[in-house]
């Protein structure tokens, strides 16, 4: 067998290392035997490659488990905590910060209220505040954050600038990633929130088992999010799924049937008076469908989805929704998809980002040089907290 190059044993090692994480990650602590098996390493490698993750601090030994005759063999277990994520949504209504570890579970979350005609220092403000809290609230610091996932209405390059946004007064033009990279350590990664809502169902939501799915914003804007193959669809310049810019599609007028009849801050009134049976409020609920569905079935003759989401504020009254739009799926569609109800209200979007941010960390994981993190991906033990 020909010797490995230097270089090339510095990648098999990262190799093993990423196999030994994989194999713990989101799964119960094993034993070196154990761990051997599902890598297919022998077991003096991964005696080698748990030791090195360890140093790095990626990997502990876990407690021993209780009741065991004798001297239990060493079980380790992946440190989700060994840094974190941040997501931020950064909405006309909203700016929602959540930090989370490396196995997404949420450690804190941050909510602040916002209205959009805000300027852009004054919204910028609240996605500082919004980020500092968050931080605060999980009890870490901003070199913690290995990388962020951020999420704004309108069209974003592939630097994190916001490239138009008809939405919100002053945003086209808004660098988000210089901006946020202020507060935090690490990568930034910035996208559309409507694709970013699509691809939390498609990790921890209603279509996680769907490879083709339409996401529906449904809200006080409509947008939509494209899932093909298990992958978030972006097409060649980042406006996939955006047909809501044809007038035609109905989704500029949409929203305005609910907010004429009682005011954007009270929306759900009109859904509530449907319910109770007032007739003017149940024919706004039917108009508002009916452009809803216009765009809906352009998306779904095009791509024959699996699955059909609705998702955002509106989707809380999909009592008064489904039904009709599926009647005008049925109208207009040769074949209907399954139509769901996101379970995240108006969270996706966050979860979206929280998701961007890991698939950045894996990528970096996943590509060459050595396994040691970069030093802005380098865990700080001192600063630790459990």
């Amino acid at each position: 067998m020909t010797d490995l190059a230097g270089g090339d044993l510095s990648r098999l090692r990262q190799l093993n290392g990423l196999a030994a994480i994989g194999a713990l990650r989101g799964g119960p602590a094993l034993t070196l035997t154990e761990l051997a098996k599902r890598t297919g390493l022998s077991r003096a490698s991964t005696d080698d490659v748990v030791r090195e993750l360890r140093e790095l601090g990626w990997v502990d030994e876990a407690e021993p488990i209780a009741g065991t005759v004798g001297r239990p063999a060493r079980r380790y277990r992946f440190l989700a905590d060994a840094g974190y994520v941040l997501g931020v949504d950064v909405g006309g209504h909203k700016v929602l910060a959540q930090v989370a570890d490396l196995d997404g579970t949420i450690a804190h979350s941050s909510r602040i209220a916002v209205t959009p005609d805000l300027g852009r220092r004054e919204r910028l403000a609240a996605v500082d505040d919004a980020v500092r809290a968050a931080l605060a609230g999980a009890h870490v610091t901003p070199s913690d954050i290995w990388a962020s996932g951020m999420a704004t209405t309108g069209l974003v390059d592939g630097t994190g600038r916001v490239m138009l946004s008809e939405a919100l007064p002053e945003w086209t033009g808004v660098d988000l990633a210089a901006h946020l990279r202020r507060l935090v350590s690490g990568a930034v990664v910035v996208e559309n929130d409507c694709k970013l809502a699509a691809l939390a169902e498609s990790w921890q939501g209603v279509a996680r088992y769907a490879d083709d799915v339409v996401f529906l914003l449904a809200g006080l804007r409509t947008g939509a999010g494209l899932i093909i193959d298990g992958k978030l669809h972006r097409g060649f310049g980042n406006a996939a799924g955006e047909i809501g810019a044809l007038p035609v599609a109905g989704w500029l007028r949409a929203q305005n049937h609910l907010t004429s009849w009682s005011g954007p801050d009270a929306v759900e009134d009109v859904f509530s008076a449907a319910r109770r049976g007032d007739r003017q409020a149940a024919n706004t609920v039917r108009r508002y469908v009916k452009d809803l569905a216009i765009g809906a079935s352009a998306l779904v003759l095009t791509l024959d989805p699996e699955l059909v989401v609705v998702g955002g504020g509106f989707s809380r009254s999909a009592d008064l929704i489904i039904e009709p739009l599926r009647g005008e799926l049925d109208r207009w569609c040769i074949r209907t998809p399954e139509i769901r109800i996101s379970a995240f209200g108006d969270e996706g979007v966050a979860l979206g980002a929280i998701r961007l941010a890991l698939d950045h960390v894996e990528a970096v994981l996943h590509g060459g040089g050595a396994l040691t993190p970069a030093d802005r991906f380098r865990r700080s033990r001192p600063g630790r907290v459990i």
